[in-house]
């Protein structure tokens, strides 16, 4: 693959979260499973935000030294953002994690509705809570050790970040990086899990196409990160995941749906 290739495939796959909401639009067949995701994606952000903000207000006043000099205001005034970046980064990571849990059985229909969709198919069955019950458990229990992995790489990192100065350069890189890889990882995997496929395979097939899931990751960590618009990250990761890999025609590997 050339460089201009890899970069037609990268850019084409950072839109396609995206160009996902239009593709949603189209199908109102979707709603019913996205409607539920949604909310719970919103719960979690007001509920991080409330929580994140009172803690940390509090941690940070008993913190604060007590002083009416000029340098004591500037040295609150410094503590004070520091409180407001880590509740930041706090929602972030707490919305990700939190929201793809709870969410997950409702993303696992939701991914098969939409691969049924671009298969030109139609399914008869109606939507049923108790279906998506069901299946809570396995949902739940994979998608804790894919959280797991990714908590325990943003760890690793870390110590990347203790070296001096080159530390600190690459550090905002590589956790971007293994952020995107997750959030390819996380999508990707509801369609994979259906096509009974081993992490080891998951891995063959998204290296096979390397720039278009990098694209593809980087454009779901752009939403993610984005304040309101990140309310849309999971339904749309989802229906992009499975777009993206009929594009890269992969649907198809394990053969037809696995029930």
């Amino acid at each position: 693959m050339t460089m201009a290739s890899a970069a037609v495939n990268f850019v084409r796959g950072f839109w396609f979260p995206f160009t996902s909401f239009s593709y949603v639009r189209r199908h109102p067949s979707l709603y019913p499973f996205i409607i539920i995701p949604f909310g719970i994606n919103v719960t979690t952000f007001i509920l991080v935000i409330y929580f994140g903000f009172d803690y940390f207000r509090g941690l940070v006043q008993s913190w604060l030294p007590q002083g009416e000099a000029w340098y004591w205001l500037i040295l609150n005034y410094f503590l004070l953002i520091f409180a407001i970046v880590m509740v930041l980064v706090l929602i972030f990571f707490t919305f990700a994690v939190v929201g793809s849990l709870l969410a997950s059985p409702f993303n696992d229909v939701l991914s098969e509705k939409t691969e049924l969709l671009i298969g030109g198919q139609v399914s008869d069955e109606p939507f049923a809570l108790g279906r998506l019950l069901r299946d809570v458990r396995l949902t739940l229990v994979t998608e804790v050790e894919k959280i797991s992995l990714f908590l325990l790489g943003m760890m690793a990192l870390l110590t990347v970040h203790l070296l001096p100065v080159l530390g600190s350069i690459l550090y905002p890189f590589l956790s971007v990086a293994w952020t995107a890889f997750f959030l390819v990882i996380e999508y990707t995997g509801y369609v994979f899990a259906r096509k009974q496929l081993g992490f080891s395979e998951q891995r063959q097939i998204i290296f096979r196409h390397i720039p278009l899931m990098a694209g593809f990751g980087l454009g779901l960590f752009c939403i993610l990160a984005v304040p309101f618009l990140q309310f849309f990250c999971i339904p749309l990761g989802v229906v992009g995941a499975v777009r993206l890999l009929a594009e890269a025609d992969e649907l198809s590997v394990a053969g037809p749906l696995v029930k």
